[in-house]
């Protein structure tokens, strides 16, 4: 091969402080503002929208699923935070054929949404700003696991995702992990019965036969409404007969950040048992 040789890409967080950030992940765009990281962010996606005042003006590269590669390496970043999940694998081996360092990042239950952001923080050059966003996280998280130790019974959890086809919160998942956390058990959580999928297609028979005692129906990515509370309350099953038929913030289910306390804090007081 004649020239020069390829540049290998630079995979990972850098180990210092990177000058210039493109977030493709809108939870870590928030993120990164939470720890002290937000005068180096250059470039979000369309769907970052947290914090408001700290993206206003900063340059947008397309979507999570269609980021722009050509308008994110003429912002020059030192480091482009992209999430498996999200992000399409040949984007991101596009940006790092253009020789940018690309951070994929890969959340399955919440323990690595905490360990994740730790991450974020060692970059921070605040570290008392960093410290102040990262505690508050590890303490709710901490207090979380002691509850559920001690629960006896947890509510049977139904977390759809999208619907025409339904499809659930299934195992191996943050979300399913989070409702576990918050005192629920995740009723697609097993996986054993759709492949170990880790969202089911599931048909309104199988939600009947889960007798979920509460459903969580977040706004996003499917923006779930009241028509769907009332086909969902027509069915025998408790959720329906005890009114425990909840539209939720989706971001409790599938943001880590900043915002793992307060959703193990909501989505908790969601499924705690009804006064007697």
């Amino acid at each position: 091969m004649s020239g020069q040789a390829a540049r290998r890409p630079q995979r990972g967080p850098p180990h210092d402080t990177p000058g210039r950030i493109v977030s493709l992940v809108p939870s870590l765009s928030e993120a990164c503002f939470s720890v002290g990281l937000g005068p180096h962010v250059v470039g979000v996606t369309r769907w970052c929208v947290h914090p408001a005042s700290g993206l206003a003006g900063l340059a947008r590269v397309g979507g999570t699923r269609d980021p722009d590669v050509e308008a994110i390496a003429a912002l020059a970043p030192d480091l482009v935070i992209a999430n498996r999940e999200e992000n399409p694998r040949r984007r991101v081996e596009a940006l790092e054929r253009r020789g940018l360092r690309v951070w994929v990042t890969d959340v399955r239950d919440v323990a690595g949404g905490v360990a994740l952001m730790r991450s974020l923080a060692a970059l921070s050059p605040h570290a008392g700003m960093a410290r102040a966003a990262l505690e508050p996280v590890e303490r709710a998280v901490a207090e979380a696991r002691g509850r559920v130790v001690r629960e006896a019974r947890r509510p049977r959890v139904f977390c759809p995702i999208w619907r025409d086809p339904w499809m659930a919160v299934g195992g191996d998942t943050y979300a399913s992990d989070l409702i576990t956390l918050s005192g629920g058990r995740n009723v697609f959580g097993d996986g054993a019965d759709h492949g170990d999928r880790r969202y089911p297609r599931v048909g309104i028979d199988e939600i009947v036969s889960a007798q979920p005692d509460v459903i969580l129906l977040p706004d996003e990515p499917y923006a779930f409404g009241a028509a769907d509370v009332r086909e969902l309350e027509a069915l025998d099953i408790p959720a329906a007969r005890s009114g425990r038929i909840h539209p939720i913030d989706g971001t409790w289910v599938s943001w880590y950040g900043p915002r793992i306390a307060p959703a193990i804090r909501s989505v908790g007081l969601l499924l705690a048992p009804p006064p007697a």
